[in-house]
């Protein structure tokens, strides 16, 4: 497992967070999402066999957000 922090543009209050953590969730890959409105970031634990940063990425700016990765992606046990 790996895990990244995405800085995220956009968001205007709890329920952007609440979209973005749901659609990360929903992905095949994804372990778990955390999405805070209050610092604008995200922090996924994924398995990189079956996602991407890229592809989560693009997954965060599917409904109009803008996503940079943040946190420099590590393994996870």
């Amino acid at each position: 497992m790996k895990s990244v922090t995405f800085k995220i543009q956009g968001m205007h209050c709890g329920g952007c967070a609440r979209t973005i953590q749901a659609l990360l969730e929903r992905a095949t890959g994804v372990k778990s999402a955390t999405v805070t409105f209050e610092s604008g970031e995200a922090r996924v634990i994924f398995d990189p066999v079956l996602i991407d940063a890229q592809r989560l990425v693009a997954l965060i700016e599917q409904p109009g957000y803008q996503a940079t990765v943040h946190g420099a992606q590590t393994d996870r046990i």
